[in-house]
């Protein structure tokens, strides 16, 4: 638990980050290290509070008092350790999860919560500065191969669980690169790729085998993979972003957030600009850019804009402006509704809420501005709140560069979808039961957003973790059978 007088003696202290005239000059991570003392009396304030509600706030289930605990003795190895135990790559989510672990601790309550994500980070961090992370290779294979198609956060935890069990998986990516949204839907300066680098090769010292570059139901066939592999998971991610059916939706300076943030990540892996960029640059710099959608997404067109260069960055949200705080009483320890503001948002985004964008307007086939209006919830017919223009507030933003990050609505059918054949859930995503992820078809399972819907990464590891212990059940079953 900590010092046990901690809460009481300490204040919270998050990691400090680098000045914005600074860090929107460079691509690279800014948050700084604070220092294994200063991280110490931070672990130190985590409280002995009887139940440990942040456990059942974090989706992998963190043994956070544990390691917390540990890290205040400054015994660093213990707590990766304990980390590892839950958690495949708390390096991504120490650094890219919104923390739903904080909001439920205990000492939320009534003070500052423990820096719950600060400390997972610097813990993983540490490991590998000093060499505690090692490849865990099974002692004995199983002869059992399994094809895992997306490199993303789901598909990775599955394989490297599957991978210490003894089996043979090997993961296919559509993309030239391992990673899925890790890799090219996430900026640099949330999450250097070098993370993502070395668990790969932690990875293939393991067992595991990557083919990057093939795009099952198109490049091979899922049938293909039936023959060749005891069984198929399904780890693919929640790809298709919503589309904004309006007047002017086909001009150009137009386009999808993913479509902005994959050029520039491309970029900074050291692509040419015609493979980065091959249907035509998409770029913020000099522009007026709007961007369409409050989440992270949005977030991140945000930061991207500004490290591009653009000349003003307005971002617009159709839901009302939370309140400033949430009551606690009320909502804890689950995940609140309130008003937060993001690293690149406070580079200098303005926000507008309750806005509805009507129309985009253009000269010579390209965006100059988009109409839009106040928004408010109104019952419809069927009982359900729908968001309505209200009349006579119309009003129109200058706009060279209009991004829409307004979320996703399932995964992709063609490709590995449509070619596998299993049934879908009403909402588009693959139908599989969760904490059994078994499809339609025995022979194939399904984890991560392509099951769930959009979600975070760290519920994306969680699934593929709980998924490999699925199959791995499901196979010695199987085996048993035929003995």
């Amino acid at each position: 638990m900590g010092k046990p007088t901690g809460f009481l003696e300490i204040e919270r202290r998050d990691r400090d980050a680098a000045p914005v005239r600074e860090r929107v000059k460079s691509w690279n991570e800014f948050l700084r290290d604070p220092g294994d003392d200063q991280i110490g009396r931070q672990a130190a304030r985590c409280m002995d509070c009887g139940i440990p509600f942040c456990h059942s706030g974090c989706p992998v289930n963190n043994l956070i008092p544990d390691w917390n605990d540990l890290v205040y003795r400054q015994d660093w190895e213990a707590a990766l350790e304990r980390l590892h135990e839950t958690n495949n790559f708390p390096e991504f989510t120490g650094r890219i999860c919104p923390a739903p672990c904080e909001a439920a601790c205990t000492l939320n309550l009534v003070d500052a919560p423990v820096t719950i994500k600060s400390i997972e980070r610097e813990i993983a961090d540490k490991g590998w500065r000093e060499g505690w992370v090692r490849p865990q290779s099974a002692r004995r294979g199983t002869g059992r191969r399994i094809a895992v198609v997306g490199s993303g956060p789901a598909g990775l935890a599955c394989a490297q669980q599957l991978a210490r069990a003894g089996h043979a998986p090997t993961v296919f990516e559509k993309s030239d690169r391992i990673g899925g949204l890790l890799r090219y839907g996430i900026p640099d300066f949330k999450l250097e790729k070098e993370s993502i680098d070395r668990r790969v090769q932690q990875m293939e010292i393991e067992g595991v085998i990557f083919r990057p570059g093939l795009n099952v139901g198109v490049d091979v066939s899922v049938e293909r993979l039936m023959d060749d592999y005891d069984l198929i998971v399904l780890a693919g991610g929640a790809e298709l972003p919503r589309d904004l059916p309006v007047p002017g939706r086909d001009l150009d300076g137009v386009h999808f957030a993913m479509d902005f943030l994959v050029q520039q990540n491309r970029r900074n892996a050291g692509d040419a600009e015609e493979k980065a960029a091959p249907e035509g640059t998409i770029t913020a710099a000099g522009k007026h850019v709007i961007v369409i959608g409050g989440g992270d997404t949005g977030s991140d067109c945000i930061g991207t804009s500004h490290r591009q260069g653009a000349l003003s960055v307005t971002q617009l949200e159709i839901m009302p402006q939370p309140p400033l705080m949430e009551n606690q009483a009320l909502t804890w320890p689950n995940w609140p509704l309130k008003l937060r503001t993001s690293s690149s948002q406070e580079e200098g985004a303005e926000r507008e809420y309750s806005v509805v964008t009507t129309e985009l307007i253009g000269e010579d086939g390209a965006v100059t501005a988009i109409g839009c209006a106040r928004a408010e919830m109104t019952a419809a017919a069927d009982g359900r709140l729908v968001v309505q223009p209200v009349p006579g507030t119309e009003f129109e933003l200058r706009a060279d560069l209009v991004l829409l990050a307004m979320g996703f609505i399932g995964p992709r059918r063609e490709g590995a979808v449509d070619d596998s054949r299993v049934e879908l859930t009403p909402q588009g995503n693959v139908g599989a039961p969760f904490g059994d992820y078994q499809t339609s078809n025995p022979r194939i399972f399904a984890c991560g957003d392509m099951r769930r819907g959009q979600s975070l990464v760290v519920w994306a590891i969680r699934e593929g973790r709980d998924c490999a212990a699925r199959v791995d059940a499901y196979l010695a079953v199987e085996g048993k059978l035929r003995a």
